[in-house]
């Protein structure tokens, strides 16, 4: 079962290619800092614009770098069902815990189709999967009553969401209509509150890549229903919450790591480019409150 602070790591480039001492380096601060699992190749990750073989070597040094501290998460979805079914054997033979699959995109299938491409996965490898549900980017929205009969089809393998579908009702949905042990993550940072005091048990988050010390104090707060606290923590990150989508993700959370980290650059793959002037003075004006500068 996964919870607490899970990042969707961002993938770092110089000139262009994968900057892999870079991400390395990465790793190694989430765990340092608090992190409990760790998302490679997820959309934040840039996955769209990775080749396979980048894709699988991300995933690779990831897992080769947590060495077994903390699990790996491997981002795994794909719109075409034997890609993701490549995704899912490379990760699970490198040693990934699970893999993340999001909802088909561009080609929107019916909930029909929903489950037909995940009991397909489900039914040719033997690995944990935590669903994806992100329609304002896929078009396609993962109902509750789908989630629910995928978990009741494959309650060993179907382990729990990330869910940035915004509804907070659907925490309940699952909550309710599904017997055996899975996991809500929320997708949606600046939702993360009320999503664990519906029953989430934390967030694969984008904040996280920035402030893990403060999101994993955070979630671990909202785990001992400390409100209090929780509420601090929340009002100290959420103005970065929203910082990281005043313009294209991942462009403000780059340009985020670039300030707190020089190693990490603003570098993106086309067609993503470095944010705006505005969305560096709100990223600035979040760092700032939220005590990270």
């Amino acid at each position: 079962m996964f919870s607490g602070s899970i990042p969707a790591l961002v993938t770092p480039f110089r000139d262009g290619a994968f900057d892999e001492a870079a991400f390395r380096r990465l790793v190694d601060w989430q765990i340092e800092n608090g992190s409990a699992a760790l998302v490679p190749c997820g959309t934040t990750g840039e996955n769209s614009t990775l080749s396979n073989a980048e894709h699988h070597r991300v995933i690779e040094v990831c897992v080769e770098q947590a060495a077994g501290r903390v699990p790996v998460i491997a981002g795994c979805g794909s719109n075409d069902t034997m890609n993701a079914l490549l995704h899912m054997t490379f990760s699970k033979k490198c040693g990934a815990q699970a893999a993340l699959l999001v909802a088909p995109y561009y080609n929107r299938p019916s909930q029909a189709g929903l489950l037909a491409h995940f009991s397909y996965l489900a039914e040719h490898i033997d690995m944990p999967i935590v669903l994806y549900n992100v329609p304002g980017r896929t078009v396609t929205d993962l109902k509750p009553e789908t989630v629910c009969e995928l978990a009741r089809r494959f309650p060993r393998q179907i382990v729990g969401i990330k869910d940035a579908s915004g509804d907070l009702s659907r925490v309940t949905d699952h909550r309710m209509g599904i017997s055996s042990p899975f996991a809500q993550l929320s997708g949606d940072d600046e939702l993360a509150l009320p999503f664990n005091a519906a029953g989430g048990v934390g967030c694969i988050s984008v904040t996280a890549n920035v402030a893990p010390k403060l999101c994993a104090e955070f979630q671990q707060a909202c785990k001992d229903n400390d409100l209090k606290k929780a509420r601090e923590l929340n009002d100290r990150l959420y103005p970065l919450h929203y910082a990281m989508f005043e313009d294209a993700s991942p462009g403000p959370c780059k340009y985020a790591l670039s300030r707190v980290h020089g190693w990490i650059k603003e570098e993106l793959r086309l067609p993503l480019v470095p944010c705006s002037e505005s969305a560096r003075a709100a990223v600035d004006a979040a760092l700032v409150h939220a005590g990270l500068v």
